[in-house]
């Protein structure tokens, strides 16, 4: 989950309320502790992914970090929620091919994104 600070936008109908606007001290405050809590969330339940095992689409090769595959779920769309790192234990990224899908064991968890290993 996310959110940003509110702005005005062309035809929104927030725009005709008569009321005083947010201060931006005030909105980025709000957003920073909404996110704070959004992160805590997150992490929580990405903890419980840990140790099992899930199939996952290559989404690509980091070449400049000794191959490592990047990868994600069922339940991540691409540049919106996390990813799957795909480190060599287990087999070796080098040999993954981008739009496969592979079979890992979650190994790490953080905030949003993931960390496995192939399946042999």
């Amino acid at each position: 989950m996310g959110c940003f600070e509110y702005s005005p936008v062309e035809g929104a109908a927030a725009n005709a309320l008569k009321e005083t606007p947010v201060p931006a001290q005030l909105k980025a405050e709000r957003r920073a502790r909404f996110m704070e809590l959004a992160a805590e969330i997150s992490a929580k339940r990405l903890r419980q992914k840990v140790g099992r095992k899930m199939p996952v689409l290559i989404d690509r090769i980091d070449h400049d970090h000794d191959h490592v595959a990047i990868a994600r779920s069922s339940s991540d769309a691409p540049e919106i929620d996390g990813t799957v790192r795909i480190v060599g234990a287990g087999g070796s990224a080098k040999d993954l091919v981008v739009g496969s899908l592979v079979d890992v064991q979650i190994t790490a968890a953080g905030d949003y994104d993931l960390e496995a290993s192939l399946i042999p």
